[in-house]
């Protein structure tokens, strides 16, 4: 029996030496790869959100058939995304949103005291007359509430415009999907809004400091977990993130919700070795994670997970329950 604990042990340290050197030849490899090109392309689904593209030749009519002020609207609407650094996402949502409350035109009438491009209400405390007939105090409103709105990006288009409207139809929203997408394309001068090609101000730069804490934290495996731990000895789950990054260069907070908030943002399925991985009770709400691990590729990641498990390597599914649609590249 202690002859097989001696074999097994030395199996599993022999694994853990060649997985931390194929994992960090590949960081590195990567890193120079990203180094030589400058930036790395992040798959749409991040910027952009789900969508149903349906049928081209549909969106491309409704969208040929808008009128000069229609059209206008929806140059504002895109340049005041751009001009807030916001998404292509976003844009879409605003142009369908204004599509179904006004067909895209600043009205001075609606239902009760409903006003301009999205209807908005004075007396429900969106802002006054004058200010809900100015369309660009209008939209950046939308875009105010729209940001607000947990998990706005990760959904259909049409759902995120009902939870600002509110509407008592709430699936209206969805019949302009396919010409909102279109005119984003062509308006906003995005490439491939629907699928998940290169887009214009999409690119993510790679981290320079994932060989340092890929290393440091595959380093830690088996010592135990300890709620609260920092190391040397012991670690919890966001304790071997914060010393992991300290030892690459980037120093992260100290507990996995704000961890979260300490990178750039990116879909899970396109997280890459060194980028962070979440857990929450409810994956549309950062603010319930309660979880933070290291993806290391080839669908394994390193964890301090809870009391009584030690540091370890395991394999991740991005299916998993609780598993948060963004993955966070520490430090860009």
């Amino acid at each position: 029996m202690r002859v097989g604990l001696l074999l097994s042990a030395a199996v599993a340290v022999v694994a853990a030496t060649v997985l931390v050197g194929g994992v960090l030849v590949k960081v590195v490899t990567d890193q120079e790869a990203v180094q030589a090109q400058g930036v790395m392309n992040l798959s749409c689904d991040a910027a952009i959100g789900p969508t149903r593209p349906g049928d081209a030749v549909t969106a491309s009519t409704q969208a040929n058939g808008l009128t000069g002020e229609q059209r206008q609207t929806v140059s504002l609407i895109v340049s005041v995304g751009k001009q807030r650094s916001l998404s292509p996402r976003a844009w879409q949502v605003a142009i369908q949103a204004g599509m179904t409350e006004s067909g895209l035109r600043n009205l001075n009438h609606g239902d009760a005291d409903s006003l301009g491009i999205f209807q908005m209400r004075p007396s429900m405390g969106w802002g006054s007359v004058a200010q809900l007939q100015d369309p660009v105090y209008e939209i950046n409103k939308f875009y105010d509430v729209l940001l607000a709105v947990p998990g706005w990006d990760q959904q259909r288009p049409g759902t995120s415009a009902q939870a600002v409207e509110r509407s008592a139809f709430p699936d209206r929203y969805h019949r302009w999907e396919q010409m909102a997408a279109y005119l984003v394309e062509n308006v906003g001068q995005v490439t491939n809004v629907t699928g998940c090609g290169q887009s214009v101000g999409l690119a993510l730069p790679g981290n320079p400091a994932a060989a340092g804490a890929i290393q440091f934290a595959l380093a830690q495996l088996g010592k135990p977990y300890l709620w609260g731990g920092t190391g040397p000895n012991s670690f919890d789950c966001s304790g071997l993130m914060l010393r992991a990054y300290q030892a690459g260069g980037i120093t992260l907070d100290r507990v996995a919700a704000d961890q979260y908030k300490d990178g750039a943002m990116l879909p899970v399925r396109a997280a890459q070795a060194g980028d962070l991985l979440f857990w929450a009770y409810d994956p549309a709400n950062p603010v319930t994670i309660h979880h933070v691990a290291m993806y290391l590729g080839n669908g394994k990641m390193v964890e301090a997970q809870q009391d009584g498990v030690p540091v370890h390597v395991r394999p991740v599914s991005f299916d998993e329950s609780e598993l948060v649609p963004q993955a966070v590249r520490p430090g860009v």
